[in-house]
């Protein structure tokens, strides 16, 4: 991942990248993997109602741990979607924020919650049918 992370980024048609396009379907799963895990989506879809500190994060996103938030907040922050600002104090304060880079995000992120709470019952009825089929078939 480190090489992929040096590469140039650039725009892609995402069709060329289906179409075998090696260098598209490499830029399409590096965007895929930064925003791609659950824990990105969740803290973009929180810090889209604004700045929060770090206990605000992790009081929201209740599954996460204190170790998954930090690296996941670098991650967002070394890709240019958010912003950290540390106020001195004692402790310090610091605050997350999305950039304009970030909060374009915001609506791709909100369009898929929406799809899964729209089709969750359907999937969950998928996974039911699937378990109960005999094994081996």
């Amino acid at each position: 991942m480190a090489t992929a992370a040096r590469s140039t980024r650039r725009n892609i048609d995402v069709t060329k990248a289906h179409a075998g396009d090696h260098e598209g379907c490499l830029a399409v799963r590096e965007v895929l993997n930064l925003v791609g895990d659950k824990w990105s989506v969740l803290i973009v879809g929180v810090l889209g109602k604004g700045s929060l500190r770090f206990s605000e994060l992790k009081r929201r996103i209740e599954a996460i741990s204190q170790r998954m938030l930090t690296l996941t907040l670098r991650g967002l922050e070394r890709d240019g979607l958010l912003t950290r600002t540390v106020t001195p104090s004692i402790p310090p304060r610091v605050d997350y924020e999305l950039t304009t880079l970030g909060l374009t995000l915001l609506d791709p992120v909100r369009a898929l919650a929406k799809w899964s709470e729209q089709h969750r019952e359907a999937i969950q009825a998928a996974r039911d049918r699937f378990d109960r089929r005999p094994q081996g078939r």
